[in-house]
């Protein structure tokens, strides 16, 4: 696999899958034991099922180490090995731990080296500068331009972006970095902001300014709102053993009680919130994203327009399920294009949405009361960057950088 040693002319939107599997849950945050899961066939079957971008972090504990185990696996298969350009790999660089940051210009180059040792890759198709909020604007403007270096003189990476939670955090920076460097960003991962819940990267006055500061894509992640959005819930408890999301999920108690509702309407509609939010989300965000021209090619090549998500899972009945979904929402998605008509939020061509539209707007809305649309802070009250000023830019003597010397020395 030979490095990108120039810069993508292929414009992202056309490149980037609609559908990416997220692997933050390959980490001990929603399970006990990510080794434990099967890791490898997830992502095979995920191939398999026509999902080809893999969405990761090193903050996500061994997320990058499995799924480049996971890859690597099928890049080097004797009988069909998988080509490097048959995938779209993408992860982030900055966040450490929970409060831990470093977006210096040399832990950025070291994360970024590390990353492809762990992903058995040449190049990234896409690199996010990690949840931006919890650092100042000058350290993300320094960060994007480190990755837009390694992207140019290196050709390490072949786009860049930034992912965080307040949306109108993520815009205020989409129009600094433009205002500062005259590129704009290729992407923005908004996570958590479009869920049944939570539908604030609707608003028309947010994406007209991720539009105006020239985002090319915008991606939405986390339909389940990180787990709150299911037909288990999260414990309202903070003391409770039931879930692992317990210990580290910002919601407040009485957002979670309003959600585990959700779960009770769906049920009487013979349905799992799991599946109402999953297909609310990816049909809402197809229409949306493609109407705010922030979207991607719902196919290579064609003329369909979709706005692009990812999904993340811990099992193969759970990617199936989505994958499934999502089929449906192209296939509603394309007799309406081929009647030529316009999906205006009520028609889709398919019963089913006209169902969960139905569930979620006639009951989940008005059950969510002053919950809907809230987003907690993020960062919350009293947060401080455990990162020691002194400590920022110093990389571990690990051999990450020597080994990619090496590689580099090699390959000359």
């Amino acid at each position: 696999m030979a490095p990108s040693t120039t810069a993508p002319k292929a414009p992202l939107k056309s490149t980037l899958p609609p559908l990416l599997l997220g692997t933050a849950t390959f980490n001990t945050q929603y399970v006990p034991d990510p080794h434990s899961l099967p890791y490898r066939s997830i992502v095979a079957c995920a191939l398999s099922l026509g999902v080809r971008g893999f969405d990761t972090s090193p903050y996500y504990g061994p997320s990058e180490i499995l799924l480049g185990d996971a890859l690597h696996t099928l890049f080097t298969s004797e009988t069909n090995p998988l080509p490097r350009e048959d995938v779209f790999i993408v992860t982030k660089a900055g966040r450490i731990a929970g409060d831990e940051f470093d977006y210096s210009p040399s832990w950025v180059r070291y994360s970024i080296y590390r990353s492809l040792q762990r992903l058995h890759t040449d190049y990234l198709d896409l690199v996010y500068m990690h949840d931006v909020e919890f650092v100042s604007p000058a350290e993300v403007l320094g960060a994007v331009q480190e990755l837009r270096r390694l992207r140019d003189e290196e050709g390490l990476i072949r786009h860049v972006g930034i992912s965080g939670f307040p949306v109108k955090v993520l815009a205020e920076l989409a129009e600094m970095i433009l205002r500062e460097t005259g590129e704009p960003l290729d992407a923005v991962l908004s996570y958590g902001h479009f869920t049944v819940q939570n539908r604030l990267l609707s608003e028309s006055s947010v994406l007209k300014r991720f539009k105006k500061a020239g985002v090319e894509v915008i991606l939405n992640a986390s339909m389940l709102g990180m787990g709150l959005l299911t037909q288990k819930g999260i414990p309202p408890n903070p003391d409770s053993k039931e879930s692992p999301l317990v210990k580290w999920h910002p919601s407040p108690p009485d957002l979670r009680i309003a959600c585990k509702k959700l779960g009770e309407l769906a049920a009487a509609k013979g349905e799992r919130l799991e599946s109402v939010a999953i297909r609310w989300a990816l049909e809402e965000w197809a229409r949306v994203g493609a109407e705010a021209e922030v979207g991607v090619d719902a196919e290579p090549g064609s003329p369909l327009k979709v706005g692009a998500t990812v999904c993340g899972v811990s099992s193969i009945p759970e990617l199936e399920e989505t994958v499934t979904e999502w089929n449906d929402v192209l296939e509603g998605l394309k007799k309406v294009a081929a009647a030529g008509g316009k999906a205006d939020g009520r028609v889709y061509g398919t019963e089913r949405q006209e169902k969960i539209l139905k569930l979620v707007e006639d009951e989940m809305w008005p059950a969510l009361g002053e919950w809907i649309d809230f987003a907690w802070a993020s960062p919350g009250d009293g947060y401080v960057n455990t990162r020691r000023p002194e400590d920022k830019g110093r990389v571990p003597d690990d051999g990450v950088v020597a080994a990619h010397e090496e590689r580099i020395k090699h390959k000359k």
